[in-house]
């Protein structure tokens, strides 16, 4: 995780109309949300390995993705860069769950703070900046 200097860093508006800004720009709202807190993604690459990821807290009011009248007032935080390396395929050691008809086939990350590669760098900022110009001062 490489972190990432920005004046979107503590800024505070509401959530959907950060997130509309942010969808155009090819970011979604991050699969580890909840009713505290969030990012916004963005994958760089193709494979699917690489993000921009912008972190937002819940500062008032109630997050929600499946609405848009929520009334969720977020704080951005520092964006950064990461990288999550993982195995392809399925799991040839695979374990049967508790229930026995449950099979966890997914593999554990090879590394899931992998080294970033500088173009991946340049990336992000050039992303990241384009998108710092939908924010007024």
């Amino acid at each position: 995780m490489i972190p990432l200097s920005s004046k979107l860093e503590s800024r505070e508006q509401e959530f959907v109309e950060i997130m509309k800004m942010l969808e155009e720009h090819q970011f979604s709202l991050g699969g580890n949300w909840d009713y505290h807190q969030g990012s916004f993604d963005r994958y760089l690459d193709e494979a699917h390995k690489v993000w921009l990821r912008i972190p937002f807290d819940v500062i008032n009011g109630n997050l929600d993705d499946q609405t848009e009248e929520n009334d969720a007032k977020i704080r951005l935080g520092q964006p950064y860069v990461l990288k999550h390396v993982y195995n392809e395929g399925l799991d040839p050691e695979a374990q049967v769950q508790t229930l026995g008809a449950l099979v966890n086939q997914f593999q554990t990350p090879v590394d899931p703070d992998a080294p970033i590669e500088q173009h991946w760098l340049d990336e992000a900022k050039d992303k990241l900046a384009q998108v710092e110009r939908l924010f007024p001062n």
